[in-house]
């Protein structure tokens, strides 16, 4: 029998994960969103039916995903709990809600799943930190929620205290790649090239640097090393960086995500 998926919200996460259903066998998705277009457009492309009120999403769902702004979390909680019991599977992807929080908001009456994904997972390359550290939790329910978020890209099994570090490297480091390429095509428009020749530069440069990293297994060390010879260009570039201490403050960019993550959820 497939199992259910309901998705509580269905803005650009939740659309995405249940775009990547199509590659799981037996399950199906239901959907609910305040903003009915959204769950429209999924149930148009035969991706998911739509739940009328959050209650009958409740009702319908084996696992239901969580894909709401914190700030509504709790409301939204509230109109759910009287619905739920053991036999559905809470699976939260909304940022600093702790695993304790989630048991509270579903009144200790189902087990919690708690993710942590990033943007790479709408076009099917995400990588999730999976929580699954509820005693209620049987081995199927978690094997089932690794193999949904494995359909989308990567996944790693944490503890939880490791979610607000997970947060900072990869949970925000989309931006901070993004933040280096644009920096990049500025630096290419500075030069000469138009914006969109620099663009499309800068863009094959991170995708064949990345799948060179990715196929060779090389550390990125080695072949920084390769491409970096004696009184060269690229070692003139490089030591530029170290003066300016780029190096320093993208770790320290780092930790201060993972900080940001620890006082939003205390």
């Amino acid at each position: 029998m497939a199992a259910v998926i309901g998705f509580l919200g269905a803005g650009n996460m939740g659309a995405a994960i249940i775009k990547g259903l199509s590659a799981v066998p037996d399950v199906s998705a239901v959907a609910y969103d305040v903003d009915a277009a959204k769950v429209a457009a999924l149930v148009g492309d035969k991706l998911a039916k739509a739940a009328a009120t959050p209650e009958d999403l409740a009702a319908a769902s084996d696992y239901l995903v969580l894909c709401v702004k914190p700030q509504y979390l709790a409301a939204a909680m509230a109109e759910l709990a009287p619905h739920l019991g053991p036999e559905t599977v809470i699976v939260s992807i909304v940022a600093g809600v702790t695993m304790a929080r989630l048991r509270e908001l579903a009144a200790g009456k189902c087990p919690v799943v708690r993710v942590m994904p990033n943007t790479p997972a709408l076009v099917g390359a995400g990588q999730f930190a999976l929580c699954l550290e509820d005693a209620a939790l049987e081995a199927g329910q978690k094997d089932f929620v690794g193999k949904l978020f494995a359909a989308l890209g990567r996944t790693y099994v944490l503890e939880e205290k490791f979610f607000d570090a997970f947060t900072g490297l990869a949970g925000s480091g989309p931006a901070y790649v993004l933040h280096f390429m644009e920096a990049l095509i500025e630096s290419g428009v500075l030069m000469g090239f138009a914006r969109d020749k620099s663009t499309d530069i800068v863009l094959g440069l991170f995708e064949g640097t990345a799948k060179l990293a990715v196929q060779t297994g090389l550390h990125p060390s080695v072949l920084r090393e390769m491409v970096t010879s004696p009184a060269g260009t690229t070692i003139e570039a490089l030591m530029h960086l170290d003066r300016k201490a780029v190096r320093a403050a993208i770790i320290d960019a780092a930790v201060a995500s993972r900080d940001r993550s620890k006082a939003l959820g205390a």
